[in-house]
């Protein structure tokens, strides 16, 4: 069964100082079993909370990260 992570999405994230993020666009990347992406590029800007939810590997494939 194949397994995604979820990069941004429509629906509002709020921060904890408050700051409140809408993406235009859902966006998802296949993951492995070890969350290592199936693909090598990743397209367009992604939430910095991926960083530190242990997707490290996927941040580093993004041209920027907000």
């Amino acid at each position: 069964m194949g397994r995604a992570g979820i990069l941004c999405t429509c629906k509002e994230l709020k921060r904890d100082n408050g700051m409140i993020i809408r993406y235009d666009d859902n966006a998802a990347v296949v993951i492995d079993q070890e969350l290592n992406s199936i693909g090598t590029r990743v397209f367009g800007v992604i939430a910095g909370e991926l960083r530190h939810l242990s997707f490290t590997k996927i941040v580093s494939l993004t041209p920027e990260v907000l």
